[in-house]
């Protein structure tokens, strides 16, 4: 008897490619969609001290920032005696123009915000760890003038070991 061998034609399916744009597209959206771009750069060395009772802010889209430490650029504006820097934004701000920079501040960022939203606006204080707190006072008299009343101070929680 003669041993038949039977070719294996049998070609493997082509895979489907259809729909494996729309899967793409879809994540592409996802990722766009729950991404929160970085608004500002820093330009201030910042530390946060650490503090055992911390709470975390409802909704961050409420909160403005004030950035106060050592400038990581020499060419950065900078308070006398020159070591501490305060950032607006994405600018740092000279003494002289402290009380104006600070009210334009505050006025952009009400004036930004829908009427109820103005009385629920936060000021976030992300200050280094190493600033003398005389610096930090001369902020919040700024920020009491022009009725910022709501000051939160950015923390890192202290772990116990």
């Amino acid at each position: 008897m003669a041993r038949f061998k039977k070719e294996n034609t049998k070609e493997l399916p082509e895979i489907n490619t259809g729909s494996m744009s729309d899967i793409i597209f879809m994540f592409l959206f996802f990722f766009m969609v729950i991404t929160n771009m970085r608004e500002t750069n820093v330009k201030v060395k910042f530390e946060a001290p650490y503090a055992t009772e911390v709470q975390k802010l409802e909704k961050k889209s409420l909160v403005e920032t004030i950035y106060i430490g050592a400038p990581l650029n020499k060419n950065e504006n900078t308070i006398p005696p020159g070591k501490i820097s305060v950032q607006l934004n994405d600018q740092t701000i000279k003494q002289e123009d402290l009380e104006t920079q600070v009210q334009d501040f505050i006025a952009r960022a009400k004036e930004s915000r829908s009427e109820e939203d103005k009385n629920r606006l936060t000021f976030s204080l992300k200050v280094d760890q190493n600033v003398e707190m005389r610096y930090v006072n001369v902020i919040k008299t700024e920020l009491r003038k022009n009725n910022a009343l709501k000051i939160n101070y950015a923390t890192r929680k202290k772990t116990t070991n």
